[in-house]
């Protein structure tokens, strides 16, 4: 009798032992959710517990939020977190409303930053901004190079500035990775342009009705993708004229291909 519960009191002490080393493997995550705990007594409209920020650039971004707040009535907030997180709390604390647009930065995910935006943002900044504010500014690349601070510093002015114009369906700007794809649907537009006006009879010097035909294909190439992305995004002329000097190159050596092959093949034969 007492063989076996010693038996079951030692499978009973090796089966607390795998438990308790299981749960320290795995600790279970912070149940942080509607935790005020977390946020500071003092009213500020950035919390930062991440500590993405520097001190002087934490108190220069707060001074700019509160001041464009005064100004405009957008109600500007940020919170950074890691390990744990106040979650829904901070909606009760910031009041936030319809007007309001709450920056997350986070680093444990593959994009730094995400936006909870009230209602009435939607009508001057569409969703399509966010989607694109978020993957330009927290990518990992992004981060890298220029940091998280600066990542949320940079997202944050862009919000301002298109809220203070009265809003923008594009995030403004053209970063140098996003042109060089204009450029290369612009080339590529050019090189179905070339093809499809290639010559198809002796007399004829460019088969305008077969480069009628494919226009959708090279107008979308190289007017949807190629140009409007650079005119929806900055006023210079630079990229554009890159852009129109791409698609003619492109359709120019696809068109003349032909007749320097023609010709170096009529030269070998005399």
């Amino acid at each position: 009798m007492s063989r076996l519960s010693f038996r079951h009191l030692l499978i009973l002490f090796i089966s607390c032992c795998f438990g308790l080393t299981a749960w320290l493997s795995n600790p279970p995550q912070a149940q942080a959710f509607d935790d005020p705990s977390l946020l500071p007594q003092q009213q500020t409209p950035i919390i930062d517990l991440a500590n993405f920020l520097p001190k002087l650039q934490e108190e220069s971004l707060i001074e700019e939020i509160e001041q464009f707040e005064s100004e405009t009535g957008w109600k500007l907030r940020v919170l950074t977190q890691y390990d744990q997180t106040p979650g829904r709390a901070v909606k009760k604390y910031w009041g936030l409303d319809d007007k309001s647009v709450l920056l997350v930065a986070d680093s444990r995910g593959g994009n730094l930053l995400a936006f909870n935006v009230g209602d009435d943002v939607y009508d001057v900044l569409p969703r399509t901004f966010w989607v694109e504010l978020q993957t330009r500014f927290g990518n990992m690349f992004y981060v890298q190079e220029n940091g998280q601070n600066n990542a949320i510093a940079q997202s944050l002015d862009t919000v301002k500035g298109c809220l203070a114009k009265g809003g923008c369906n594009v995030v403004p700007g053209l970063p140098q990775e996003q042109w060089i794809l204009t450029l290369i649907t612009s080339i590529v537009g050019g090189i179905v342009f070339g093809l499809a006006a290639r010559p198809r009879k002796e007399d004829q010097i460019v088969a305008w009705q077969w480069a009628l035909i494919f226009s959708p294909l090279w107008g979308i190439l190289f007017i949807a993708f190629g140009l409007g992305p650079v005119v929806t995004r900055t006023a210079d002329w630079l990229p554009v004229l890159r852009n129109v000097l791409g698609f003619l190159l492109g359709a120019l050596v696809v068109y003349l291909t032909p007749m320097f092959n023609e010709g170096a093949q009529s030269e070998g034969k005399t």
